[in-house]
């Protein structure tokens, strides 16, 4: 019991450890950020779904081992009672009435047509679909892991950010209702400064919810209680960042290491050799039978050749009234592989549309990302010609509030900018299947 145990463990760590090793972990380690690495490997060891994919893979593999056992002659042997009556008068009949028989029954089908070795190739184009499938599990967790580990960063940032606005805010109505007081402005200034306030505090209010579900939804991704969620542990977006060139063409040839387009290859693959065997369905079978049994009923021994009889039987076998079935089970196994045509062009076409649009993103969410670090420069010249100002007593507070708070939006929007294309990096390692 335990060595099954243990075989049925190593066959299911081999295959986890298979999957793993092609999705190209390292990757990730280019971000330079432990807690993301650290969060990848406890995705790949708790995540239900990669766990799920692997016992799929697991049914496929027993399934290859089944189509295999075909191949051998079945053996069997039952145990009976026989109880009979016999005629009575000249002595013929010596036979016992009450007697125990054990007959032993093997029986083969000798694979002439090669059915059933293209019925194990299907089987094994099928699990290495499925083995795709399950790769194609993996990259897209790690990718989703990965994507919101970096909105979660983001989430910080301007969540840092806008609590500082809101202060700057709070300052702000507060001298407008010194001015109200002192008469010098109207109740429609400050309502105006008023509803800014709110709006900011709104927007704030807004951010901590929509990371609180970012990180609910990272806690699900990973295996983790989400009431664990809030004390995840991460760096900083400002040092978060991809520490190698990324690429800005990509091979075409790339997309034929998606798991996605090889699951289709194979699947295509598979169902082209399951309408060769529909075709060998027409043709008849030969099997081949044989019986040894052995019983009481005689005058020998249990065992011996007195008490038993054998036979064997070979011969061919051809359905007769099961036409109409082979031939819609034929139609049936084409209509089948020429979908499965179109999905493999189809799947072809997408994943060169996606490459393109991701490459597309990454393009411009860059140049937004370089604009925006020009117009946060001129910012910061602004801000700091704003603290000198007012130091020296030229601006008052609210006209530097303000100034302050262009340059913190500005930052958050630099930000967002960052996140989208780092985003798109881990778009780009999903679309190539792992490969960069």
């Amino acid at each position: 019991m335990r060595i099954l145990f243990l075989i049925i463990l190593i066959n299911f760590l081999s295959v986890q450890i298979a999957s793993a090793n092609s999705i190209n972990i390292n990757f990730f380690t280019r971000f330079n950020d432990e807690c993301l690495q650290k969060y990848i490997q406890q995705a790949l060891d708790n995540n239900h779904e990669l766990k799920q994919a692997n016992f799929r893979v697991e049914q496929y593999r027993a399934e290859v081992k089944n189509a295999f056992s075909k191949e051998l002659p079945e053996l069997s042997v039952s145990s009976n009672y026989l109880g009979a009556h016999f005629p009575r008068g000249d002595g013929n009949f010596l036979l016992k009435q009450n007697s125990y028989i054990l007959p032993f029954r093997a029986s083969w089908e000798p694979d002439l047509l090669l059915k059933n070795k293209d019925k194990i190739r299907s089987s094994k184009k099928l699990l290495k679909a499925q083995i795709e499938n399950q790769r194609g599990v993996y990259i897209s967790l790690l990718t989703d892991v990965a994507s919101a580990y970096t909105n979660i960063l983001l989430y910080d940032y301007l969540i840092q950010k806008q609590a500082q606005i809101v202060a700057d805010k709070a300052q702000y109505l507060k001298y407008k209702k010194a001015k109200y007081d002192y008469g010098t402005i109207d109740i429609t200034d400050l309502n105006d400064a008023s509803i800014d306030y709110e709006l900011q505090l709104i927007l704030y209010n807004n951010l901590v919810k929509q990371q609180k579900t970012t990180l609910y939804n990272f806690a699900l991704l990973i295996g983790e209680s989400a009431y664990n969620a809030e004390d995840f542990k991460r760096g900083k977006l400002e040092d978060f960042e991809y520490r190698e060139v990324f690429p800005k063409t990509i091979n075409s040839d790339l997309i034929y290491f998606r798991p996605d387009v090889i699951e289709a290859e194979q699947l295509l693959k598979s169902a082209k050799i399951d309408v060769t065997i529909a075709k060998k369905d027409f043709f008849p079978s030969f099997n081949i039978t044989g019986f040894l049994i052995f019983d009481t009923a005689g005058k020998g021994n249990f065992f011996s050749w007195q008490s038993s009889f054998a036979y064997l039987l070979a011969g061919l076998t051809q359905d007769i009234f099961k036409g109409g079935a082979k031939i819609a089970n034929l139609k049936l196994k084409k209509a089948r592989y020429y979908e499965l045509v179109e999905n493999y062009k189809q799947k072809d076409l997408n994943a060169i549309k996606e490459i393109n649009n991701t490459l597309n993103l990454i393009q411009q969410d860059t140049i937004s990302e370089n604009n925006t670090k020009k117009q946060l420069e001129f910012e910061r010249k602004n801000f700091k010609s704003a603290s000198r100002k007012y130091e020296q007593g030229v601006i008052s507070a609210m006209d530097f509030l303000d100034t302050r708070n262009t340059l913190h939006q500005k930052e958050q929007l630099l930000a967002a900018n960052k996140a989208a294309r780092i985003v798109d990096y881990f778009t780009m390692y999903k679309v190539v299947g792992g490969v960069l």
